[in-house]
Order: C-alpha cells, then structure tokens, then sequence
C-alpha cells in the first residue's frame, strides 16, 4: 500500500497532468522499494518515493 504521502503526491501529479490533456498511462507500486510510478504522455516518467517527494527519470 501506498503511503498517504505518496497517495496525495500521486493525486497532486495525476491533477497536474490532466490539467495539461497528458494521458496517464500506467501507475504502479514498487513492492521492492514502496516507491509508486507514472507513465504519462509521450516520454514522462515519475517516480514518488515514499516520503511524498518525487522525481522525473
């Protein structure tokens, strides 16, 4: 399960992105590292740690 700081994080993004018509593709929980994933649009991914902060890769 998520962290409520990554669950708020993610929303936060997904509003982002949405807001901009970018389809989200894929959202995905790590269960190595608890660390969730987006895919979005042609060539975003974004990684939320578990903390709430979050990076692009």
């Amino acid at each position: 399960m998520p962290t409520a700081e990554q669950s708020i994080r993610c929303v936060i993004l997904c509003q982002s992105l949405i807001n901009t018509f970018t389809p989200i593709f894929v959202v995905r929980l790590d269960e190595r590292t608890g660390n969730l994933f987006l895919i979005a649009g042609d060539n975003i991914e974004i990684e939320i740690y578990r903390h709430g902060l979050w990076r692009f890769l």
